[in-house]
């Protein structure tokens, strides 16, 4: 027969699970176990040491003990952006990577390439093996989405699901760490008009809510402004030819928004460092200089405003910021404590890219 300790663990392995499924991460205090369980404070002790031992709780001096959410076997997280290898994400996988590292977790990466056919596959396998929960970055998040059942099944089965840079508005209770984009838009027309632009384009994601956010900050300012919404000097692109522009480097769309959307134009809000990277080369092949004949801001702070033919003013956040606060809302989800959705602010990064007119 095992020894008492070893039982006494092997109850609070199943209590802790129920516990933190029901919202309470605390255990109950030394006394209550001895009284409820009839086994001695030493005997009690044991076991706690054995959980802590197993990273399935925490000891915090003067509080007690408490959950960590790690569970006996499976304590995987499965982390599902649009492309693993691509611009903003190895870092930021990085930093969701070390950060639930750190508290004994490690990741299953999968990619959905802007399909909802791949993110219906991955979500459909989640369901079928152990997993304790999800950070995923939804898909063409302004349109309609069909996969929202399983999302509900992932709910019954209590996995954690956190969204990442925008949730589905059709599932109003899903938690989420984005950024603000409605002040992203607002702070970079701001900060055109300061510098005495007063026709300025913006080309953003119309199948992406950061899209529709950061247009929505953006002519926002131009009307507290009183500058004019310039309608015909706003291009939308889809998921479809963003892919076409990262596999096949069609730039079709930003050619011809060029040709006849941008003349007369002195400055561009581009809806992230990559495509302000595409729009740059195509207008030095068309012999415009930045910031010249024309200023470019976009969002993201990532490589690619370095490396730009003119280094690119942007929008930041702090270093690590994004991947790190996902990780701890979602670590707070599965030991049950409430967690609030979380909007992080922008800051620019003014390079040589823009000029006052």
């Amino acid at each position: 027969m095992p020894a008492k300790y070893l039982r006494l663990a092997k109850s609070l392995k199943k209590q802790i699970l129920q516990n933190t499924g029901n919202g309470i991460y605390k255990l109950p205090s030394e006394n209550e176990l001895c009284r409820q369980s009839g086994y001695s404070r030493q005997t009690v002790r044991q076991a706690l040491h054995l959980l802590e031992a197993e990273g399935l709780i925490e000891k915090k001096q003067g509080s007690g003990s408490f959950a960590t959410g790690l569970a006996s076997g499976a304590n995987e997280i499965a982390v599902i952006v649009s492309e693993e290898e691509e611009y903003i994400y190895p870092s930021l996988i990085s930093d969701i990577k070390s950060a639930l590292g750190h508290k004994g977790y490690s990741i299953r990466l999968y990619s959905h390439h802007g399909r909802l056919s791949f993110e219906r596959k991955i979500l459909e396998e989640l369901l079928s093996s152990p997993i304790r929960g999800i950070i995923i970055e939804g898909c063409r998040t302004a349109l309609p989405n069909p996969n929202l059942d399983l999302y509900e099944r992932l709910k019954e089965q209590d996995v954690s699901v956190l969204f990442l840079h925008s949730s589905y508005p059709d599932y109003p209770d899903s938690i989420s760490v984005k950024s603000d984009d409605y002040y992203g838009g607002y702070l970079l027309g701001k900060h055109f008009l300061q510098n005495n632009h007063t026709n300025i384009a913006g080309i953003f994601k119309i199948d992406d809510v950061q899209g529709l956010e950061r247009y929505r900050g953006f002519s926002t300012v131009l009307r507290d402004f009183t500058a004019g919404l310039p309608d015909e000097k706003i291009l939308w692109y889809t998921q479809a030819e963003l892919t076409a522009l990262e596999q096949k480097s069609d730039t079709m769309f930003l050619t011809s928004f060029l040709y006849r959307q941008l003349k007369d134009c002195s400055a561009v809000i581009c809806h992230n460092d990559e495509i302000a990277y595409w729009l740059m080369k195509e207008l030095r092949y068309a012999g415009l200089q930045v910031p010249a004949d024309i200023s470019v801001a976009s969002f993201d702070n990532s490589y690619l405003s370095e490396i730009c033919p003119v280094r690119l003013t942007t929008l930041s956040h702090k270093n690590h910021e994004m991947g790190n606060t996902a990780a701890e809302c979602l670590l707070k989800m599965i030991q049950g404590i409430p967690v609030s959705s979380q909007e992080l602010t922008w800051r620019l990064v003014s390079r040589e890219s823009d000029v006052s007119r």
